[in-house]
């Protein structure tokens, strides 16, 4: 009996041993790098089989909203935090978060593999995108109306497009918005007139244009070279957010993320390492 109640005894402490050394974060947000940190917590877990990392995508906004709640660890987002999410972060739990650059992606602009046109303006796209221009004769191609493929409102990817291309105006009322950038990948594959915009690691099945600053500028494809070099005009970088500094378990994720090791995997996936 007494060998009985001493194993019993053995088994209770480490089963409190296991549960207290099994460490699970959750990451939550961009679309546009829910791929990139699928790979990440893959290659991690496989090395650290005491760590659970549970990644769901839903968009930057998503995101963020999940991290000013509460109810993830960290934050994917492919654009900056604005002011008023971080004002409300502060009024939460008394920080303005933490922000960590991982990645550099170019926003590529894609067309069907049979369009004729090869490059845009960054003036022309935002003709485009804006309802201006609405014919692809009027950019060099045929004479066939532009279908318009973008992403939903809490996607940082269209945030950024928005600002930063369209120069904060709306978008045209006849953009179909999509729930990611993979089915705006999609839809342009099937539509010999679309348009679509997105990250340049999901480019597949499609043709991504070259673009130019202005009329007189050079047009430069999203490659890596050109975008580590500055020269394509549309370039961002992908952020992790936490809510306080990082320590332990969190802490050793994130520096691995930013190590070489990690950042191997931004280059396998498509994207741009920042070291």
């Amino acid at each position: 009996m007494q060998n009985i109640t001493r194993l019993f005894s053995l088994v209770l402490i480490f089963g409190v041993i296991s549960v207290v050394a099994e460490v699970k974060i959750t990451v939550k947000g961009s679309d546009t790098m829910v791929i990139l940190a699928q790979r990440w917590a893959e290659r991690y877990m496989a090395a650290k089989p005491d760590v659970t990392i549970q990644v769901t995508g839903g968009g930057s906004g998503t995101g963020i909203s999940a991290l000013i709640n509460g109810t993830t660890d960290i934050c994917n987002a492919s654009r900056p935090m604005k002011p008023s999410e971080r004002d409300k972060l502060k009024q939460r739990f008394g920080t303005r978060g933490v922000e960590i650059k991982t990645a550099q992606d170019g926003l590529s602009i894609y067309v069907h593999e049979s369009n004729s046109v090869q490059e845009l303006t960054i003036e022309q796209i935002r003709n485009i995108y804006a309802g201006r221009i609405t014919s692809w004769k009027e950019v060099g191609g045929s004479n066939e109306k532009i279908i318009l493929y973008g992403r939903e409102n809490n996607s940082g990817t269209y945030v950024y497009f928005r600002d930063n291309v369209l120069l904060g105006e709306d978008y045209s009322a006849t953009m179909q918005s999509l729930p990611g950038t993979a089915a705006v990948v999609n839809a342009v594959t099937k539509d010999k007139n679309g348009i679509g915009y997105g990250g340049a690691a999901y480019g597949k099945g499609i043709r991504e244009l070259k673009v130019k600053a202005d009329a007189n500028a050079t047009a430069y494809a999203p490659t890596v070279e050109n975008i580590k070099n500055g020269d394509y005009p549309i370039t961002r970088f992908l952020y992790l957010y936490v809510r306080n500094k990082p320590t332990g378990a969190l802490k050793e994720y994130i520096d691995w993320i930013l190590s070489d090791d990690g950042q191997s995997i931004v280059s396998q996936v498509g994207y741009f390492p920042i070291r």
